[in-house]
C-alpha cells in the first residue's frame, strides 16, 4: 500500500467535511471533485458560483458544495461570531460582515462554528494570510504554547534505499526557536505523526554533532533533549544527533552505537528554520522524496497551509490529511 493509498482509506473510514477558500483556483476544483468521488472528505468549495461552475464544465457538482460568502444568506451569523472573537475591538457591524465575507476567513468561521471540520487554503493566499487568519479566527489549542508546522517526506522510488515515510520539522514557522519550543515541535510533531500514520515515532533532535559539544548551538539541541525526555518520558528520542548518525544504521553503529533511535528514527528536528527548509527541499530536489506539506499542528481546529506552487496530487493529499487531522480532533 503506497503512503497515497493508505491516507486516503484512512480519511475514507470516518468521513469529514473540509471547506477550501480558494475554490476558484483550477487546481483546487480539480483535487476537491476527486476527493470528493473517491469518498476521501465531504468538501465545500468557497467562490463565485458560476465561476466555479465554468471550471468544472461538464463535470458534475453534485458530489461537492459551492459557497459564495458575497450572497449568503446567514453571514451575520458568521459576523457576530467574528466580532466575538475580537472582544476588545470597536469593530462596527458593517465592518464585521465585510471581514466574514473574506473567503479565507469565511473557511476558518465555518470551521469554528462546526460548519466544517477542517481548512484547507494556500494555493493563492500567502502562508503567512492563512497562518494570521486561522489564528485570529481559530486560535490555538490549550494543550499547546505555538503554532508550528512539519513535512511528510515520503520515500517510495525504487531508487531509495531506505523507503517509508520521515517527517521533518519546523520547516515552515518558527525561525529560531529555544530549547524549550525545540521540544514542544519535537512532541507535537511525534504525536501528528502517530494521528496521521499510525507509526510509533522515533525522534532525532538534530545539530551537527553527535553527543556532548560545548558549542553553544549543540547545547541548545542537548537542551530541548533534557526538556523532551522529561515532559514526555515515553517517547524515543536521540539528542543532539547528526542526520546520518539518526537515518542511517550503518553510520549510527559507527557514531551512536546503543542508540534506540540512531539509524531508525522516522521524526527529524531542526533546530532553526534555515536549516529545515533547506533540509527538506535538498530531499525533495535532490532526493527525489515527495514532500507533503506544511501541515500545521497546534491550532485549536484543523487547519492546513498550501505551497502556491501545488499541484492537484499535493491539494488531493492535503484534503485527505486535514481530514485525518479532523477525525481526532
Amino acid at each position: 500500500m503506497t503512503f497515497l493509498d493508505h491516507i486516503t482509506a484512512k480519511a475514507a473510514s470516518a468521513l469529514k467535511h473540509i471547506v477550501l477558500a480558494e475554490g476558484s483556483d483550477p487546481r483546487i476544483v480539480r483535487a476537491a471533485i476527486r476527493a470528493a468521488r473517491d469518498g476521501v472528505a465531504q468538501i465545500t468549495l468557497l467562490g463565485s458560483v458560476a465561476s466555479i461552475a465554468e471550471l468544472v464544465g461538464e463535470r458534475s457538482t453534485d458530489c461537492i458544495n459551492i459557497g459564495d460568502p458575497n450572497i449568503v444568506s446567514d453571514i451575520s451569523r458568521y459576523a457576530d461570531l467574528f466580532r466575538s472573537i475580537l472582544r476588545n475591538s470597536d469593530i462596527g457591524d458593517q465592518a464585521a460582515i465585510r471581514s466574514a465575507r473574506k473567503p479565507l476567513n469565511f473557511a476558518h468561521l465555518m470551521v469554528l462554528a462546526g460548519d466544517a471540520d477542517g481548512a484547507l487554503a494556500g494555493a493563492a493566499y500567502s502562508s503567512a494570510q492563512v497562518i494570521r487568519s486561522a489564528s485570529q479566527i481559530i486560535g490555538k489549542h490549550p494543550k499547546h504554547t505555538m503554532i508550528s508546522s512539519f513535512f511528510l517526506m515520503v520515500m517510495e522510488e525504487e531508487f531509495h534505499a531506505r523507503k517509508g515515510v520521515i517527517a521533518f520539522a519546523d520547516c515552515a514557522l518558527t525561525v529560531e526557536p529555544d530549547p524549550r519550543q525545540l521540544a514542544d515541535i519535537a512532541a507535537v510533531t511525534a504525536d501528528s505523526f502517530q494521528t496521521l500514520l499510525g507509526l510509533d515515532p522515533k525522534v532525532a533532535l538534530l545539530s551537527f554533532v553527535t553527543g556532548d559539544s560545548a558549542n553553544p548551538a549543540v547545547r541548545k539541541v542537548a537542551e530541548a533533549g533534557a526538556i523532551l525526555a522529561r515532559s514526555r518520558p515515553e517517547l524515543a528520542i536521540d539528542a543532539p544527533v547528526q542526520f546520518d548518525a539518526a537515518f542511517s544504521p550503518e553510520v549510527a553503529a559507527i557514531k551512536a552505537p546503543g542508540s534506540d533511535v540512531a539509524g531508525q528514527a522516522n521524526i527529524f528536528v531542526f533546530p532553526d528554520l534555515s536549516s529545515a527548509n533547506i533540509g527538506y527541499k535538498i530531499a525533495e530536489r535532490i532526493g527525489r522524496a515527495k514532500a507533503i506539506g506544511p501541515i500545521m499542528q497546534g491550532f485549536a481546529k484543523p487547519v492546513n497551509d498550501l505551497s502556491r506552487g501545488c499541484s492537484e496530487d499535493d491539494i488531493y493529499a492535503m484534503i485527505a490529511l486535514t481530514a485525518i487531522q479532523a477525525q481526532s480532533a
